[in-house]
């Protein structure tokens, strides 16, 4: 086959700028050949690289003393005590999740788990943030039924549990659904393995399944807008295949056991180009590869196919010489495919051969150091001024209080979300503490006493009217969740999904969210340890609102020292901490019910927030509340009604008396960030409040458990009275709406 003629009009339908093709030029001295184009149009994309968002990324803080690895490897990892560690990543899949949603959710769980086991350590937990388009719009129920059996069916067959996450609706991702997927491993502080090319002469293995045509230009397709023509674009999406994987993490767990690796990683975006210019580049050293002994399925791959390609479940590593027996032993056993495809060199290149004839040969500095980086326009977009204006005398307050709460309650946007969640395995591995429905999610660490919490938050409304508070509260949300579990947090991984930054605006929203995530993560002691950002979520020039999620990480010493967001019993107090009003701006009552995306969000004092996060630690550690709940969308009523929902215990209400002030909107459902509702014994809410009022926190018993009835009260006057049954009934029946 006679290999294509390289010229600027085949690069630039792959994406590169006149610019680029000039630096290319200058790096080879020489015209690219067709594979060397295909390596350059991968590794220059926006996904690969990051040229866009390198310099603002560099901004977060990233050290602590317990990171033991922050960005720039597969997973990043923090210890947490006693010789453990835990690595953990969240990625993006949103392009092939909207082109093809039950494999591109899939691929996106198989390559998340990937990432995390590459570093050494054994998945225990999955998470995941899925963000579609308005309940109503014709391709939501497509989506979100080929979404959730993708995540659920890759990690069900793997056997790691799923423990919840984010599900959310809004028109802006009519067009541009996302998928972010969550894994946190678990691993020995001393025995972390990394993704270099490391010492000449050793050999380089290719591990796992065949090479096919699946996912090629897969990085480039998600770094670009999406148009009419998306649908041709199936073929960029990659096929996955758990079973698969589930013998490649135990090959690789098994040969990393016996030492014989010294670097490794995941064939993921850009397949073998990535991670074999990643590994030489990170070791400094040089990389030769034979494409003739990649194993395929397909016979008539050429060059450019096979290093392209996008096929699932492979991984590349460098192993020490002599232990070549060893190592095929370990991986005829698991079935799998084990070639010996190239070997380190002192070269500080990149050469790759294909039947006895060199078709690339690239500096690796050309790739990496050379490589694009962009500092572009930003603009605040003008619309954000007369989104920020909202006169609530134009809004008519609540009519019918009981009749609306339980609309809102049980609309897609607030029901439970249980025909989800079901889906999921939650329990395999029997680490689970708290599953779905809960704060966070927290697996305990056999063997210790210690737990791990974590959680995944971002409200795009807020990123949308404020973009630096929105990313902070995203933060400080998660942070706060993971403390209602009785975990202090540690760590951060993002996902930092937006739309085309060659706009002004988009740039001048990623920015703003950067300062606002530096700004969270220095105040409360949560480095960024690894993460992802997907750019050019748009569709015919329409983009989604940004969405900066944030996976948080926390460990609680003992797991006998946590709580769950249910109410417990009859009789305890029911106890507000925190700001004790909320407003309607940015607010999802506002947004759902009335349409309207407007107003100034709440306030974050993030000093404010973090003595609250250190009170819910030990107040949950000393055993003086019995429950704790952040109150965040929806408001107050809700988060209240939430805790009389337990799928795990039989319906127990509440009596709640309020003070006036406010309408009875922004009362019931106006949103504030620092807020958490718990219950506590009567002889311990005494105590509970004396420790609010030591760490500066506002507190005050706003209601009591006990019999079947929701009942909400101003000052001693009855309001409204909803049997928990009805409540029940509406709550978790919501998602029908959609799926009918």
């Amino acid at each position: 086959m006679a290999e294509m003629e390289v010229t600027f009009e085949l690069a630039k339908e792959n994406g590169i700028t006149p610019e680029e093709w000039e630096k290319i030029h200058k790096i080879l001295g020489r015209k690219p050949t067709y594979p060397e184009l295909g390596i350059f149009q991968a590794m220059w994309s926006e996904h690969c690289s990051y040229k866009s968002s390198k310099i603002h990324l560099k901004t977060l803080p990233t050290e602590a003393p317990w990171v033991l690895q922050g960005p720039g490897e597969n997973a990043g990892i923090i210890d947490i005590g006693d010789g453990w560690a835990v690595a953990f990543k969240m990625e993006s899949h949103n392009h092939p999740s909207f082109i093809e949603p039950y494999q591109g959710a899939a691929t996106g769980v198989g390559g998340i788990l990937r990432d995390v086991f590459t570093m050494g350590a054994r998945p225990l937990a999955n998470l995941n943030g899925l963000f579609f388009g308005a309940p109503d719009h014709p391709k939501t129920p497509f989506l979100m039924r080929g979404v959730v059996a993708g995540v659920g069916d890759y990690g069900n067959c793997i056997g790691v549990p799923m423990l919840g996450g984010q599900v959310t609706f809004h028109p802006c991702f009519n067009g541009n659904n996302l998928v972010n997927a969550f894994t946190l491993g678990v691993l020995r502080g001393d025995r972390i393995f990394r993704g270099k090319a490391e010492g000449v002469g050793n050999p380089v293995w290719y591990v796992g399944s065949k090479t096919g045509r699946d996912g090629i230009h897969g990085a480039t397709m998600a770094s670009a807008e999406f148009s009419e023509e998306t649908e041709e674009k199936k073929p960029t999406v990659q096929v996955g295949d758990p079973f698969t994987e589930k013998l490649l993490l135990e090959a690789c767990l098994e040969i990393m056991a016996d030492d014989f690796v010294l670097g490794i990683q995941d064939m993921g975006a850009a397949g073998l180009t990535s991670s074999s210019l990643e590994m030489a580049e990170r070791a400094g050293s040089g990389i030769r590869i034979d494409l003739s002994k990649i194993p395929l399925r397909e016979k008539d791959l050429n060059p450019y196919e096979i290093l392209l390609s996008e096929s699932q479940e492979r991984m590349l590593f460098v192993a020490k010489k002599g232990y070549e027996k060893e190592i095929l032993s370990v991986f005829r056993k698991w079935n799998l495919d084990a070639v010996q495809i190239g070997e380190v060199t002192d070269t500080s290149r990149a050469e790759f051969w294909f039947g006895g004839k060199k078709v690339a040969d690239i500096p690796i500095a050309g790739i990496g150091d050379e490589a694009p980086l962009y500092d572009r326009p930003s603009a605040e977009p003008e619309e954000l001024s007369e989104m920020r204006k909202l006169d609530l005398s134009k809004i008519e307050d609540l009519k019918d209080p009981g009749k609306e709460f339980l609309h809102f309650i049980g609309s897609p946007h607030l029901c439970s979300r249980k025909w989800v969640f079901t889906q999921y395995d939650q329990s395999v591995r029997t680490n689970t503490v708290q599953g779905p429905y809960h704060e966070a999610g927290l697996i305990r660490l056999k063997g210790t006493t210690k737990g791990i919490a974590m959680s995944l938050d971002v409200n795009p409304r807020l990123c949308k009217l404020d973009p630096r508070l929105g990313a902070a509260s995203a933060v400080a949300e998660s942070a706060l969740n993971v403390a209602c579990a009785g975990a202090k947090p540690l760590g951060v991984t993002d996902c930092l999904n937006f739309g085309n930054p060659e706009k002004p605006g988009v740039m001048w929203e990623f920015k703003e969210a950067m300062a606002g995530m530096r700004e969270a993560c220095l105040k409360l002691e949560t480095p960024v340890v690894s993460g992802n950002v997907s750019f050019y979520n748009e569709t015919e020039g329409v983009g989604i609102y940004p969405t900066p999620s944030i996976g948080m990480v926390g460990l609680a010493e003992d797991i006998s020292k946590t709580a769950t967001c249910f109410f417990k019993k009859d009789g305890a107090k029911v106890l507000l901490l925190g700001k004790r009003k909320g407003t309607l701006g940015g607010s999802l009552y506002l947004s759902a019910v009335k349409g309207l995306d407007k107003g100034n969000p709440p306030e974050l004092d993030l000093d404010y927030h973090k003595s609250l996060i250190n009170l819910m630690i030990s107040l949950i550690g000393d055993g003086l509340v019995e429950s704790a709940h952040d109150v965040s969308e929806g408001g107050l009523l809700p988060a209240l009604a939430e805790c009389c929902l337990s799928p795990l215990s039989d319906d127990l209400g509440a009596s709640i008396d309020l003070k006036p002030g406010q309408r009875l909107d922004e009362l019931f459902f106006g949103e504030s960030i620092s807020r958490v509702v718990v219950t506590a014994d009567p002889e311990s809410a005494g105590e509970v409040m004396k420790s609010a009022a030591a760490a500066g926190i506002d507190a005050g018993e706003i209601g009591l458990t006990g019999g079947k009835d929701f009942s909400v009260s101003i000052e001693g006057k009855r309001i409204f009275s909803l049997k928990i049954s009805e409540i029940r009934t509406v709550w978790e029946n919501g998602i029908d709406k959609i799926l009918a």
